[in-house]
C-alpha cells in the first residue's frame, strides 16, 4: 500500500464508501478526485470526462483554489498526456511530465507539476474518464517519480470503483430526467382538464347571460358576475400550472432563490397570502435540494387547492449541516390517520418517499379545523 497520509485498508474503504454515497454525477466526480488525492498523498488531482468534440464535458480538480482555477482559463483539450490516456487507455507514471515528448505546456497561471500518475477510467471497452495525480508529497531522488507501483495498483482499484459510481450516477440522472418528463406530462394533462372545465362552464354561463339580457336583465347581470369569477379561476389555474411546468432553476439559482421565486408567483396567482423566509441555509447536495423543492411544491399544492387556507407560510432554516423546510397553513386541516384509512394520501406518501430517499425525514401535524404543518428535514452533506 501507498505510504501516503491515509494508507491502509480503512482508507481505501473510506474512499469507496464516500463515492457510493452520491448520486449526482458532479458530486461523484468531486468525491473521486478528493479521495484519490488524499489516499495517495498528492498535491494535485483531476478527473476529466471527455465529450465527442475533442474537449471535456466535465473537468474536476482538487488541490487548486477557486482563484487559481479561474485564472487558468478554459477547460483543457484532449491533447498530450490526457489524449494518450483517453485514446490508448494506458497508465502513465512519469518522473517529470514536463520532459515527456507529448507534453505541450500549460497556461501561465497553471501550477507547476513534475511527477505524474494518470490512468483511464473504463466502463467495459469504453473510456469514460481520465484520472490523474501530480506532485507526490514525499522525498524524491533527482530524476525519480514519487508515485510507486503500489500507488498505481491502488489508483487502479479506485478507478474501477469510480467507473461503477460514475455509471450509476449517470443512470440516476437519466432516470430523474424521465421522471421530470413524466411529471410535466401529468401536469399538462391536469392543466388541460382543469382549464377545459372552467372554459366550458364559462361558455355555458355566457350563453345563459345572453339569453336573459332582454327578458331578465337582473338575472343576466348575475350570470355576467359568474362569468367574471370563472374567468378569474381559469387564469389562476393557468398561472399555477405555468409555475409547476417551468423547470426549476436549482443549478443556476440555488434552493432558496428558486423557492422564493416560485412562492412569489403563487402569492400573486392565488387569493391566499403565501410568504417565504429563508434563514442561514447553506447549499445542500443537489439530490437533497431537489427533494426539498418537490416536497415544498406538493405541500403548497395541497394548501392552496384543498385546504381553504387564507395564509400559507413557508420557511427554510439551517439545522446543523442540513436544513429544515416547514410549510404551515391555516386551512381546514385533517386527521392524518383518517386520511390513511380512507386510502387518500394528499401526496403524503410521495413526500415521505422523497424525504427518505435522500436520508431525510418528514412529519405532518394537522387536525380538523386546526390547519396543517408539514416539515421536512434534509441532513446536508
Amino acid at each position: 500500500m501507498s505510504q501516503g497520509p491515509r494508507s491502509g485498508l480503512a482508507a481505501v474503504s473510506s474512499a469507496l464508501l464516500a463515492m457510493s454515497r452520491h448520486l449526482e454525477v458532479r458530486d461523484v466526480l468531486k468525491t473521486i478526485v478528493a479521495s484519490a488525492r488524499e489516499l495517495l498523498g498528492a498535491q494535485y488531482a483531476a478527473l476529466g470526462v471527455p465529450d465527442d468534440h475533442g474537449g471535456f464535458a466535465q473537468f474536476v480538480v482538487d488541490g487548486v483554489s477557486d482563484e487559481q482555477w479561474k485564472a487558468i482559463g478554459p477547460l483543457p483539450r484532449q491533447h498530450g498526456i490526457l489524449a494518450a490516456m483517453l485514446q490508448e487507455a494506458e497508465v502513465e507514471r512519469l518522473a517529470d511530465v514536463r520532459k515527456d515528448p507529448r507534453f505541450e505546456g500549460w497556461p501561465s497561471a497553471h501550477p507547476d507539476m513534475s511527477d505524474f500518475l494518470g490512468l483511464p477510467i473504463r466502463d467495459g471497452d469504453e473510456v469514460i474518464g481520465a484520472l490523474f495525480l501530480a506532485n507526490k508529497n514525499c522525498p524524491k531522488p533527482e530524476g525519480s517519480c514519487g508515485f510507486t507501483q503500489e500507488d498505481e495498483e491502488l489508483l487502479s482499484i479506485l478507478a474501477q470503483h469510480a467507473a461503477i459510481a460514475l455509471t450509476n450516477a449517470r443512470l440516476y440522472e437519466r432516470s430523474r430526467e424521465l421522471t421530470i418528463s413524466e411529471e410535466r406530462s401529468r401536469l399538462a394533462h391536469e392543466l388541460h382538464d382543469a382549464v377545459s372545465q372552467k372554459l366550458f362552464s364559462l361558455r355555458l354561463t355566457a350563453q345563459a347571460a345572453a339569453a336573459l339580457i332582454d327578458r331578465d336583465p337582473s338575472r343576466a347581470k348575475g350570470e355576467l358576475h359568474q362569468v367574471a369569477a370563472l374567468a378569474a379561476e381559469a387564469a389562476d389555474e393557468l398561472r399555477a400550472a405555468v409555475v409547476e411546468l417551468r423547470p426549476a432553476a436549482l443549478d443556476e439559482d440555488g434552493l432558496v432563490a428558486t423557492l422564493r421565486t416560485q412562492i412569489q408567483v403563487l402569492d400573486r396567482a392565488h387569493s391566499a397570502h403565501v410568504t417565504f423566509a429563508g434563514r442561514g441555509v447553506k447549499a445542500l447536495p443537489s439530490a437533497q435540494e431537489e427533494a426539498v423543492l418537490r416536497v415544498a411544491q406538493e405541500a403548497l399544492h395541497n394548501a392552496l387547492r384543498h385546504s381553504g387556507a387564507e395564509h400559507v407560510d413557508v420557511t427554510l432554516d439551517r439545522r446543523g449541516s442540513g436544513a429544515v423546510l416547514r410549510v404551515t397553513d391555516d386551512g381546514n386541516g385533517f386527521d392524518p390517520k383518517a386520511i390513511r384509512r380512507a386510502g387518500r394520501h394528499l401526496g403524503l406518501v410521495s413526500m415521505r418517499d422523497r424525504a427518505s430517499g435522500v436520508g431525510g425525514t418528514l412529519t405532518v401535524e394537522s387536525a380538523p379545523g386546526k390547519g396543517t404543518t408539514i416539515e421536512m428535514e434534509a441532513p446536508g452533506g
